[in-house]
């Protein structure tokens, strides 16, 4: 960090804390060369996520979107709210740390049913019901009985 008052590179912190509800960090820092202290901000880079869309369209990342989504699928399911809001979470901290900026929905969807099958097989097929559009009752009764024979 370069010293504002001598242009020095290089600094020692004093002094480091939280703020902004812990979205930032606040760091008191003193220069090597001149010994006078300085404050610095660092800020976590919050990159968007774009999503394609099945009509080639794009948009970003809805996070209360992809909760909605879910929630519909558990609708009378003994499934926690907690566990809804950590599949979202999850899901979002996989694609953040994949570095990939532009995701398609179908990625995201089966990275839900993933989630899903392992939570509950009802919302999973709610889920992959919606997602997939079968097209007709053999395709559906096909992710049924791939269901059963994994049980």
């Amino acid at each position: 960090m370069r010293c504002p008052f001598c242009s020095h590179l290089e600094s020692k912190v004093i002094d480091s804390r939280p703020t902004d509800e812990g979205k930032s960090i606040r760091r008191r820092r003193e220069c090597l060369a001149c010994n006078k202290r300085f404050t610095t901000y660092e800020v976590m880079e919050n990159i968007p996520i774009i999503v394609i869309k099945k009509d080639k369209t794009r948009q970003t990342f809805d996070h209360s979107k992809l909760t909605a989504g879910i929630l519909k699928a558990c609708t009378n399911r003994p499934v926690s709210i907690e566990a809804i809001e950590e599949i979202v979470y999850n899901i979002e901290a996989t694609i953040q740390n994949s570095l990939l900026r532009e995701i398609s929905s179908d990625e995201i969807a089966n990275m839900v049913m993933q989630e899903l099958k392992t939570l509950d097989e009802v919302a999973y097929v709610r889920f992959a019901s919606v997602t997939n559009r079968f097209s007709d009752v053999d395709s559906f009764l096909e992710l049924l009985n791939e269901l059963k024979k994994n049980k």
